[in-house]
């Protein structure tokens, strides 16, 4: 992993969902109700985003009572239902006033390509597309699911938990 690059450089971090914050499977129950698979080690990381009040958002192109409930548990905002990545995107950019070379966009399948390209930063777990891995700023050593989100703000933005935490 390249060195740390300091959390004020980004006017947003955005990321995925399926495939970033779960381990991109889904299950079903006999009743056709789907669940899917997180990290609490994430959790702690959105805790610690939040507290130095760094803009997130999660991205997705489902629109699932999954996603909602984690980003309400999270306390994220979410933006879902999306067929378009990239005009949600230039929407957020120009109701919030971000710079497209501020933005950290984490993603890890084909329907993130154009979005991570736009932006100036770009992470992916180590499981994503090959191309995903090949355009990514950085190429996280975690798989999705398993707390991208927590080795994005340790190893990445160099961010001490402890300090910001407690």
């Amino acid at each position: 992993m390249s060195k740390c690059i300091p959390i004020d450089n980004f006017d947003a971090c955005i990321f995925d969902f399926d495939g970033v914050l779960t381990d991109n499977a889904v299950y079903i129950d006999e009743n056709g109700k789907e669940s899917a698979k997180c990290s609490r080690a994430d959790g702690l990381a959105f805790d610690v985003l939040r507290k130095i009040k760094q803009p997130i958002y999660i991205l997705s192109t489902e629109k699932n009572a999954v996603v909602s409930s984690r980003a309400k548990k999270l306390q994220v905002p979410v933006i879902q239902g999306v067929d378009d990545k990239v005009l949600a995107l230039s929407k957020l950019v120009k109701d919030k006033s971000y710079e497209w070379s501020k933005l950290l966009y984490i993603g890890n399948d084909l329907n993130d390509y154009q979005a991570m390209q736009l932006c100036g930063f770009s992470a992916c777990p180590k499981d994503s597309h090959e191309k995903i891995k090949q355009i990514a700023t950085f190429v996280l050593n975690t798989k999705g699911g398993k707390g991208v989100v927590r080795e994005l703000t340790e190893e990445v933005l160099g961010l001490d938990f402890v300090e910001i935490l407690y």
